[in-house]
């Protein structure tokens, strides 16, 4: 348990840019011109900007998966959050 001096870890937030609210999803994503098929980078993204920012990433082959952040297992080998 943390103290009252101790910092807790900030929350996860969203990675749209100047947007920090909290993440509730994880976009998994891989540049297949840069990383190994089984590689997965991720971006956080609150309800408002899932969407978008799938969209970003799909329009360009880029993304693999859209997890809830709670049910989120990091795979093997991949960047963390």
């Amino acid at each position: 348990m943390n103290s009252p001096d101790s910092p807790e870890a900030p929350a996860p937030s969203c990675s749209a840019k100047g947007c920090r609210d909290a993440a509730v999803w994880v976009l998994a994503w891989n540049n297949p011109k840069l990383h190994t098929p089984e590689r997965r980078k991720t971006w956080l993204a609150c309800e408002e900007h899932r969407e978008h920012l799938s969209q970003f990433l799909g329009v360009r082959g880029f993304l693999k998966d859209v997890v809830k952040l709670d049910e989120w297992v990091q795979p093997e080998g991949s960047e963390r959050l």
